[in-house]
């Protein structure tokens, strides 16, 4: 009886701190030796866009990668903030959007553009089609933010809400 109430207790303890680091700014991956595996991703033909594939991340570049869906309200608050972000970063620095909702299933590519174009994004994005960023990332939710350095490491990833300012000082801080 004992071992369950200590197992119960440590659940509860890794559940509290998992959201108390998730309300409280995320994850710091800082001097993390988890190299991410660069993917290619089908790019969206859509405004700041161009049809083709994306490496992401891109060696030697500090990359700032947000998930999202056509369906996701705090996506669709978010993209003002996402904006004023990626006109603000220099192009040492790949910003994209990613989505890896079921393109051709549930969703067709033209619906994802008239998303994209109906919440003026203006900037790269991609279709994840195989989960392979999601799970590299551990991406568990829609929106999901990651910044990654230019060694392709993890250092910081954060679901939720993003204020450009946030967002800036997180890219900043690998620079």
């Amino acid at each position: 009886m004992r071992r369950r109430e200590a197992l119960a207790g440590l659940g509860a303890l890794g559940v509290f701190g998992g959201g108390a680091a998730v309300a409280f700014g995320g994850f710091d991956f800082s001097g993390s030796e988890d190299e991410i595996e660069a993917v290619e991703l089908p790019r969206f033909d859509a405004p700041g866009s161009s049809a083709g594939t994306e490496t992401v991340p891109e060696q030697g570049q500090v990359t700032y990668v947000t998930m999202f869906a056509t369906w996701c309200r705090t996506c669709r608050r978010e993209m003002d903030q996402l904006d004023e972000a990626a006109s603000s970063v220099s192009d040492d620095v790949q910003f994209l959007s990613v989505t890896n909702e079921p393109i051709g299933e549930t969703i067709q590519p033209a619906d994802v553009v008239d998303w994209w174009e109906e919440h003026d994004g203006n900037w790269p994005v991609a279709h994840d089609e195989d989960l392979e960023l999601t799970q590299a990332l551990d991406a568990s939710g829609v929106p999901y933010s990651a910044v990654i350095d230019t060694d392709n490491r993890l250092t910081w990833a954060d679901g939720g809400y993003k204020e450009s300012s946030t967002i800036l000082d997180r890219i900043d801080e690998v620079r």
